[in-house]
C-alpha cells in the first residue's frame, strides 16, 4: 500500500466519497436513511448574497453547519429570519432537534436568545477561544 499522505486544499471529491460511506454506515446503524442538505439565503436587488444559512437534516435532526450575515446587513434580523426559516423546515421535516455551534468570538449570545440550551463547551479550539454546542428541542406543529 501507498504511503498515508496529508494533502492541503479542498479536496470536494474525497469529501463527498467519505461522506456518502459515512452516510451509508450510519443509514444502516440506525434505520434513518433520509438525510437531506438545506441552505437559505437572502439577497439583495441585484443578486448579492447578504446572509445565508445551510446544514442538513437527519434521523428527527437539524443540524446548522453555517449562518452567516454580511457585516453591512447585521443588527436588522437576517441572522433571526434565516434560523427561523430553518427551525419551520426542520419542523416540516418532523425534526425534534437542533443543533448548532458557535465560536467564543462569534454568536454564541445570539443563540441563547433564540432559545439554544449550551450542550458542550470546548476551551481553545482555536486556541484562546472556544467553541460551544447548542440544541433546541422543537415542538410538534
Amino acid at each position: 500500500m501507498k504511503p498515508i499522505a496529508v494533502r492541503v486544499g479542498d479536496a470536494p471529491q474525497i469529501e463527498a466519497f467519505l461522506a456518502e460511506r459515512i452516510y451509508a454506515y450510519n443509514a444502516a446503524a440506525t434505520g434513518y436513511h433520509d438525510a437531506e442538505s438545506f441552505t437559505a439565503v437572502q439577497e439583495d436587488g441585484s443578486g448579492a448574497i447578504k446572509a445565508g444559512i445551510s446544514g442538513y437534516t437527519w434521523g428527527g435532526c437539524c443540524f446548522v453547519s453555517y449562518l452567516w450575515v454580511a457585516a453591512s446587513s447585521r443588527g436588522k434580523g437576517l441572522g433571526s429570519d434565516l434560523l427561523g426559516t430553518v427551525e419551520r423546515h426542520a419542523r416540516e421535516k418532523r425534526c425534534r432537534l437542533v443543533l448548532v455551534s458557535s465560536h467564543s468570538f462569534q454568536a454564541p449570545g445570539f443563540y441563547a436568545r433564540k432559545g439554544y440550551e449550551p450542550m458542550a463547551h470546548i476551551n481553545d479550539h482555536p486556541v484562546g477561544h472556544s467553541s460551544n454546542f447548542y440544541t433546541k428541542r422543537l415542538d410538534p406543529q
